[in-house]
């Protein structure tokens, strides 16, 4: 499948603002995937898809989760997180999208996950870094993603993690998780 057959499906099921930010991250996950080399057809695939369920009811994502039976443990979770694993079930199933790094690029935008290989990274950043986000401390985190993936992630991680601590939010496991394999590979002292 090819981005010009997925804009009019994402543009159909997004609202106009979720639309323009799904434009956004996608221009921005093929400026990463050229710096560093991955594969552009596929960083443009799962950026494209990554809020395709987004504007969904919550009602409808939950029972989507049932239905198919997709980790029912998510529902534990923020409802937020949902959008993702819906939208990769969704591709996968109804789209017929089968690379792996596709569907896990789209599955874990939102939290990430331990062993991201380099189309995660690319579309986790992107859709953390698109121009119209205006977060604390981003301009650092888009200058580094242009150096290194593997430390801009976890520049993402030491900014979100603290702020849904602050919230008293229940952080998904597989977040931490994906901080801890990165301390691990950036080898920290603590170890």
């Amino acid at each position: 499948m090819k981005i010009n057959d997925i804009l009019p499906l994402i543009k159909k099921n997004l609202s106009k603002e979720r639309y323009e930010h799904s434009l956004r991250v996608i221009e921005t996950a093929k400026k990463l995937a050229e710096i560093h080399r991955v594969d552009i057809d596929k960083v443009e695939l799962a950026s494209a898809l990554h809020d395709y369920s987004k504007c969904e009811e919550e009602t409808y994502l939950k029972q989507y989760i049932i239905d198919h039976n997709i980790d029912s443990d998510l529902l534990n979770y923020n409802k937020e997180l949902w959008h993702s694993h819906v939208g990769a079930h969704y591709a996968q199933f109804t789209l017929g999208i089968s690379d792996h790094s596709t569907l896990n690029a789209i599955k874990y935008h939102t939290t990430g996950r331990a062993h991201m290989d380099e189309i995660e990274l690319v579309v986790f950043i992107a859709d953390f870094i698109e121009p119209a986000r205006k977060i604390p401390g981003i301009d650092i985190i888009r200058d580094m993603a242009k150096k290194d993936l593997h430390e801009a992630a976890l520049l993402i991680f030491k900014a979100s993690l603290p702020y849904l601590i602050s919230l008293e939010a229940i952080v998904y496991p597989g977040t931490i998780e994906a901080y801890n394999d990165l301390i691990k590979l950036k080898g920290d002292k603590y170890l």
